[in-house]
């Protein structure tokens, strides 16, 4: 067994490290995503936290980890009697990104089931993570109906597994952590709400630091378990410490005056719902118990909300977590209860300085420049006014408000994977067929089994009631559900489209369309052109708001390459097809159909266009021309692409009904047959 990093040789990262000690203090503080760039430890962390819980008892035998002392009358390999039981080390539970569901929640075998009447249950990775480390690594990417998994079962402590009416049910209460790169997409705002604590972690830019990071990472991959002798001590130290503070949380109290300040905040903050409120209460509390303290102080709240609200206030992709620590002491200020006559002259409170929990909250606002300057960053990055470019090419145009669009769909039946945009065969949704199953089977289609047994029941000696039921009888259902597609826009940044009015329209509209790719579960990417080339200004990612940044920032000016970006276009489907060829593309082409510089550019831009209908890819041309003279140019090009071409103001939902039927309508006529998925 590989030797774990220990907890306490992590260098920095206190957020991080004190969030996944209060969740080992409070199980029912609810968990923790962490958020940050690649390489900060978020994994090593984790890990190394399994190294300090405590033991649990187990009933022996049992694969529930049972507790010997109140066993689960529901269990499936109960009932159990109370007894002394066997000690074991907390788990800690990988969860793969692309595990099944069978892996996770367990298996039903569906045959016996049938055929016997007997339960024979498969126990998943939520059965071994009960009362452990349920770890997911790239959270952001999980399929979202495992995440819905996921979540239930740690809201409600229990695992519940049905198939064709046949139910099985286990406890699965656990420490929910999640890390994520929010590069690499976002999770829903339903989801970052179910995560009891949020942290945002980041590599230090102190050299000193850096090189103690460095340092000690050698040490651990030259020796392993030397490494971890050398820290065992402390170890040992953070150990007993988790105890202690498990002991004391009983006695932990809550006043009133703190609740108080826990309502007043979140009320401050607009958070939606009361889970906010719930956390806080929790996370206060396991923080006096880790102190050592029975009594929540006002620095308990504070940095309670510091953890548990920046991800309950995100509305939108577009919104930049974080919290104005101004305001939240401002309000814990306000909803302090009233400080009583002070007999005592020693002004410091006491000995230990602790007197009122006042002298707290100032050793934050040390680190407070910088925590306000990372919080105002984001904002005046996507809101603010545009800096000087200094390259002589006009400044970068603020998005006009986004509006509400409807889906567009790529035409046909794929297989990508599950989102909410076009038709596609899913593991999740309307049951439209039956075949024999592929390995496991997951989803019996009942009726299909029935009657492919049926014919056999004489000549398979059927006596009884019972049906005589045997493995190629068994059919799987087929389903068909949504996917979630590539939609790659194709933004022209030329001088012709560089009027200040028009190019707000334009960011706007791609920023709505940004946000329907968002709620669709799609993948994005961005392409641009203008001058004498095109850039990939993003390559295809998840992360919608990282496209929202750059579109944000995109500067205008120049001539129109139109084929050119067009044939960049090309390129960056064609790599990712053999990145991801289950994933169908959309394309959405922002332009006024002009093409200028070099030798014969529109008939070379057409030629371009053409690769696009060949390949059967589906594509949107969003005509920008304004002025009471238009040329048409955009719709020319819709019809080479064979696409269909819609203006800026039919992109509202109010305008844009016909439009899906438009899109489908030309690409079916164009030949449906060699438009499934790539």
């Amino acid at each position: 067994m590989t030797t774990p990093f220990p907890f306490t040789a992590v260098v920095g990262q206190d957020d991080l490290r004190l969030a996944l000690l209060l969740n080992a203090v409070s199980p029912a503080v609810g968990g923790v995503l962490v958020r940050g760039e690649k390489g900060t430890a978020k994994s090593t962390a984790v890990r190394a936290l399994s190294a300090l819980l405590p033991e649990v008892a187990v009933v022996p035998g049992c694969r529930f980890s049972c507790d010997p002392a109140a066993p689960d009358p529901a269990c499936p390999d109960g009932p159990h009697e109370t007894g002394p039981g066997a000690q074991r080390p907390a788990r800690m539970v990988e969860l793969p990104v692309g595990a099944s569901e069978d892996r996770l929640v367990g298996a039903l075998d569906i045959e016996r089931a049938l055929a016997e009447g007997v339960k024979a249950f498969e126990p998943g990775l939520l059965a071994d993570a009960h009362r452990g480390i349920l770890y997911v690594d790239e959270v952001n990417l999980l399929h979202d109906h495992l995440v819905d998994l996921l979540l239930d079962a740690a809201a409600m402590g229990a695992s519940y597994v049905e198939r064709e009416g046949v139910s099985v049910r286990h406890a699965a209460r656990f420490l929910l952590v999640g890390t994520m790169n929010p590069e690499e997409g976002e999770l829903r705002p339903q989801l970052l709400d179910r995560f009891g604590l949020t942290v945002e972690v980041a590599a230090s830019r102190e050299p000193d630091q850096r090189v103690e990071v460095v340092r000690r990472r050698l040490a651990y991959d030259d020796d392993p378990e030397g490494f971890a002798t050398r820290w065992a001590d402390e170890e040992t130290s953070v150990r007993a410490r988790i105890i202690a503070a498990r002991a004391l949380l009983p006695s932990v109290r809550l006043g009133d005056g703190a609740l108080r300040q826990i309502a007043a905040t979140c009320a401050a903050f607009e958070v939606d719902g009361m889970r906010a409120d719930i956390v806080m209460a929790r996370t206060a509390t396991a923080l006096a118990a880790w102190a050592g303290r029975t009594d929540v102080l006002a620095e308990d709240v504070r940095q309670a909300a510091l953890l548990a609200l920046p991800h309950r206030r995100r509305r939108n992709p577009f919104d930049a977590p974080g919290l104005d620590e101004n305001k939240l002491d401002e309000t814990l200020e306000e909803f302090a209860e009233p400080e009583p006559e002070d007999d005592d002259p020693d002004p410091d409170g006491g000995p230990d300085g602790s007197g009122g929990g006042g002298q707290q909250p100032p050793e934050p606002d040390s680190d407070g420049p910088q925590g306000d300057d990372a919080g105002a960053r984001p904002e005046a990055g996507e809101g603010g006014e545009p800096q000087p470019s200094g390259s002589g090419e006009q400044q970068p145009v603020r998005a006009s408000e986004p509006f509400r669009t409807k889906a567009l769909s790529v035409p046909g039946i794929g297989e990508g994977a599950a989102g909410r945009r076009s038709r596609a065969r899913t593991e999740h949704g309307r049951t439209t067929g039956a075949k024999r199953p592929r390995g496991a089977l997951t989803k019996l289609h009942l009726a299909a089994t029935i009657q492919a047994a049926a014919p056999h029941q004489l000549a398979r000696g059927r006596a009884g009631r019972g049906l005589v039921v045997r493995r190629d009888d068994l059919r799987q259902a087929t389903r068909e559900g949504r996917e979630g597609n590539l939609v790659l826009f194709v933004v022209d940044a030329s001088g012709s489209m560089a009027a200040r009015q028009r190019m707000s329209a334009v960011k706007g509209a791609v920023l709505s369309l940004l946000l329907d790719a968002y709620q669709r579960r799609d993948k994005v990417g961005l392409v641009t052109f203008r001058g004498s080339a095109a850039d990939v200004a993003l390559p295809p990612t998840s992360s919608v708001d990282a496209a929202a940044v750059r579109l944000e920032s995109l500067p205008t000016g120049g001539r129109t390459p139109l084929a050119a970006g067009l044939l960049k276009a090309h390129d960056v489907l064609r790599v990712e097809r053999l990145r991801d060829p289950a994933r169908r593309a959309l394309v959405v082409l922002v332009t006024d159909g002009r093409a200028t510089g070099g030798p014969e550019p529109v008939a070379l831009a057409g030629r371009a266009a053409r690769l696009f209908a060949a390949d059967g890819i589906a594509s949107v041309v969003v005509d920008c021309e304004s002025g009471p003279v238009r040329l048409g140019l955009a719709g020319q090009l819709a019809g080479e692409l064979e696409g269909t071409a819609v203006t800026l103001d039919e992109l509202r939902a109010d305008s844009i009904a016909g439009l899906v039927r438009d899109v489908q309508g030309n690409q079916g006529r164009s030949g449906s047959s060699s438009r499934r998925a790539a």
